[in-house]
């Protein structure tokens, strides 16, 4: 068996987005029901496809999977209970309050932390209530807290209505001060989690440095906290033998290279592996087929040609080029390779002859257009994070911190850990390079999301209508917000993958645009295998599974995109990028 063994009642599978969460939690809950178990799945993703993936129609109750006896699943909807949440917090002040002020009420409440403490909410019920799945042996967990979510809850002084004096730009604090009755089972909810009898946490990655990456972050953050029974799952590891095909070689190396180099602390532990499949694991045949690779056959996907028309990157990067100048902002979630979208479009204009500034909070990339040889016309500039967020964390507790108790002091400080204030401090540095835009390109990899637009441009309302303790907003920044909706200044580039979680959550991602008046220029399917040339028959059938996807991409959701291919060469360096275009 390839998936995860299970020895405790509670499993928890956690990762980031497209990493294959869903699969390998609904393949384990298949193998322990086959094995007599009865099993709970719960899904707590706002991007789930948890139906689609069992084949059942779910709602917020147990549902029984007819194929699987013994087998039940749910899907919890943290969006909508995060709006109850907005709600239940908003509603008192409804015509007290200007309503610039309640613009900004409710967006404060509208980031990705409300949600997943609206969905620990949800899900706490489950796992710090017995009672609530007495009748099952075990309950399965697709998509577990962060552990910024977690001390933020073990916090005391969450529960004290710090939220009135919290600096607010990025607070994450809204939901608990209207669950003061539920502080108790939160409080049993992180306990259960740190009982490794009970609970065990699935860390699922691709055998890709950036995922490995994300893996030995959250075990780190997840150990500090105590939650030490954890196993790492390596999902979608695939080998070819040397010398069939350029694609299927390059991929093979990378992977062995990626696992041979993960950190140390996360390479000890018990380990999982679960091999490269052709086909989606959408229905119970495809799902079992990871729990015995030899004995269950996949149905074969119908034969099409790699042939779907669409315009290729080099054909986007024409269209930018007519602007002549201006912003040009790559968004998308971890791992899709916005980074790499970013720093080809910044080397081809320069190549070109036009004056481009790249600004990146990666590491990576800022080395893959510097190593070598310079690129001609081209500037980079790499916004360091920590600094960023260390120097906005020390202008709050100036402001704000020093007239505080410990507990409150304690409160603010994680707070201030958030990923809303990491995203806003860096949106702030982000302002200062923007103003080159008047002149010559700028390329931003890793750009604000609309929830962040929304809430500085609330927050500067929320300043002018009830004096709200925060930190200044810079003036780089408010002159900033009117140039990101400006279609002709700036262009968004959304990044996704052929695949479905990846694109639905990029779909997500537009929607997020649309509430802060900004729409994409273009989208990106990058690393398409359908594209790649490949002659090897399963990265081929790979590929031909992608194209229900590209096609949702460009007949639904942008009238403009374009398809990378996978590339045996790796986009690393000026040479690598300019193979992109």
């Amino acid at each position: 068996m390839s998936i995860p063994t299970v020895n405790t009642r509670y499993l928890f599978f956690t990762g980031k987005g497209g990493v294959g969460k869903t699969s390998l939690s609904c393949a384990t809950g298949i193998a322990l029901a086959d094995s007599g178990k009865k099993v709970l799945i719960v899904s707590t993703d706002p991007a789930s496809n948890l139906d689609e993936v069992l084949g059942a129609n779910l709602s917020s109750i147990p549902t029984p999977i007819p194929e699987v006896p013994g087998l039940f699943a749910l899907n919890i909807d943290p969006e909508a209970s995060a709006h109850a949440y907005r709600e239940r917090m908003v509603s008192p002040y409804r015509g007290i309050l200007p309503p610039a002020a309640i613009a900004s009420m409710e967006e404060q409440f509208s980031g990705a932390c409300t949600v997943e403490i609206a969905a620990f909410d949800e899900f706490s019920a489950l796992l710090g209530d017995p009672e609530k799945t007495k009748e099952f042996d075990h309950v399965i967990f697709d998509t577990a807290p962060t552990g910024h979510t977690l001390r933020l809850l073990s916090l005391p002084s969450a529960w004290n209505g710090f939220i009135e004096s919290s600096t607010g730009g990025a607070s994450c604090l809204g939901p608990l001060a209207g669950l003061e009755k539920q502080r108790s089972l939160y409080a049993a909810t992180v306990a259960q989690l740190a009982e490794a009898q009970k609970t065990t946490v699935v860390l699922v990655s691709r055998p890709e440095t950036s995922a490995l990456r994300e893996a030995e972050r959250t075990r780190g953050e997840l150990a500090d906290l105590g939650i030490a029974n954890q196993v790492l799952a390596i999902n979608g590891l695939f080998q070819a033998k040397p010398g069939n095909d350029a694609i299927a070689d390059a991929m093979t190396r990378r992977a062995n290279e990626a696992l041979e180099s993960m950190p140390k602390r996360l390479a000890a532990l018990p380990r999982h592996v679960t091999p490269f499949v052709a086909l989606g694991m959408v229905g119970i045949a495809a799902l079992r087929s990871l729990i015995e690779p030899n004995t269950h056959a996949v149905p074969a996907a119908p034969s099409v040609a790699n042939s779907l028309e669409l315009p290729t990157f080099n054909s986007l990067v024409n269209d930018l080029e007519q602007g002549g100048y201006g912003v040009i902002m790559t968004m998308g979630k971890g791992g899709v390779g916005k980074t790499t979208v970013a720093a080809a479009i910044a080397v081809a204009l320069a190549q070109r002859g036009h004056p481009v500034l790249l600004s990146t909070t990666d590491p990576a990339a800022h080395v893959a257009v510097t190593i070598e040889n310079p690129v001609p016309n081209l500037s980079v500039s790499r916004i360091d994070p920590e600094v960023e967020v260390e120097r906005y964390r020390q202008e709050i507790l100036e402001k704000t911190g020093k007239n505080l108790d410990a507990n409150a002091l304690a409160m603010l400080e994680e707070d201030l850990r958030s990923p809303c204030t990491e995203e806003i401090a860096v949106f702030r540095a982000f302002a200062q390079t923007v103003d080159a835009g008047k002149t010559g390109f700028v390329v931003l990899d890793t750009a604000p999301t609309g929830h962040t637009i929304l809430l500085l441009d609330a927050a500067e309302a929320y300043h002018r209508e009830v004096m709200r303790v925060q930190g200044d907003m810079p003036e780089s920044v408010r002159q900033l917000l009117p140039r990101l909706r400006d279609p002709a200044f700036t262009r968004v580039i959304i990044t996704t993958l052929a695949e479905a979680t990846p694109v639905h959550e990029a779909e997500r991602l537009q929607q997020d645009l649309a509430r802060a008046g900004i729409k994409p220029y273009a989208w990106v399917i990058n690393q398409s295998l359908l594209a790649s040339g490949t002659h090897d028959p399963l990265l081929s059938e790979r590929g031909r599974y992608e194209i229900p996807f590209i096609r949702k991409v460009a007949e639904e959701l942008s009238p403009r995109c374009a398809l990378i291919p996978w590339l045996a060469e790796p986009p690393i360096g000026a040479k690598g990028l300019a193979g992109v275009v």
